[in-house]
């Protein structure tokens, strides 16, 4: 009864179900993965950005990259702004509208400085027009942010380009930025959200980071994929179900008799 089973057309079903159903596993697998993954990062930002304020040079001293851990851990330093190397960042829409981020220096002592990223201002004119950028605070400030990674072309998805207008620059890479300056920065950069004192007219704040469902979709779609092996299987065996049946009914269907 069940030797159909072995026919071509058979056989190459047999063949399609048992590739499908190791790449249905591997797929859950995956989404899975990255569910705990995204869930972790969401949980480790959400600490850090709860977390109370931490001075700059216990985490991220002059010259040391700033650690995966300590992404947008909040952190204070007091210096003064170097508005004579301040930098627009190119490409840095907000709330759906084009813009730049306003970058100073903020020198934190003798030879050392960090890069503080002070907010959004809208574009000019043209892409290629300065923005209208206001002043910092003259003389000391005491700064509180989000302390960020440098940014690089992978990172950030943004490639980068020569043949800027001066003054502009498309990654927040300390390094690169570092290069131009008299002082040593930290490898990476801190995002403000507040100062003492404050300047009338600042850029607009960055909004604090998206945390989302830490990695809800991955777990649905990891589930979903699974879900697919049991549709895989349970088709499988509802055809060979149905064949069997319509053999069998063939079979017991008598054959007509001719007069």
């Amino acid at each position: 009864m069940y030797r159909f089973l072995l026919t071509p057309r058979w056989v190459a079903l047999h063949v399609v179900v048992l590739l499908v159903i190791p790449a249905f596993v591997f797929l859950g697998r995956w989404q899975f993965g990255r569910f705990e993954e995204r869930s972790a990062n969401s949980e480790r930002v959400t600490a850090n950005i709860e977390a109370e304020p931490v001075p700059l040079d216990r985490l991220a001293p002059p010259g040391r990259a700033v650690r995966e851990e300590d992404r947008y851990r909040l952190v204070t330093a007091t210096g003064s702004y170097d508005t004579a190397n301040a930098l627009v960042v190119r490409r840095r829409p907000q709330e759906g509208r084009p813009g730049f981020y306003v970058l100073t220096p903020l020198v934190t002592g003798e030879g050392k400085a960090v890069l503080v990223n002070r907010g959004w201002v809208k574009a000019g004119a043209h892409a290629d027009a300065p923005p209208e950028v206001q002043a910092p605070p003259a003389g000391q400030v005491n700064v509180t942010g989000r302390l960020r990674l440098s940014e690089t072309e992978e990172s950030s998805g943004i490639r980068e380009r020569a043949g800027l207008p001066p003054g502009q620059v498309l990654l927040i890479n300390a390094q690169k930025i570092g290069k131009a300056l008299p002082y040593q920065l930290v490898d990476g950069f801190v995002e403000l959200t507040a100062q003492e004192p404050s300047a009338a007219g600042a850029p607009e704040p960055v909004p604090a980071p998206d945390v989302g469902s830490g990695g809800g979709l991955n777990l649905a779609y990891g589930v979903q994929w699974w879900l697919f092996i049991a549709v895989a299987i349970g088709g499988w065996l509802l055809l060979i179900r149905r064949e069997v049946a319509d053999r069998k009914a063939a079979a017991s269907t008598p054959t007509p008799v001719e007069a």
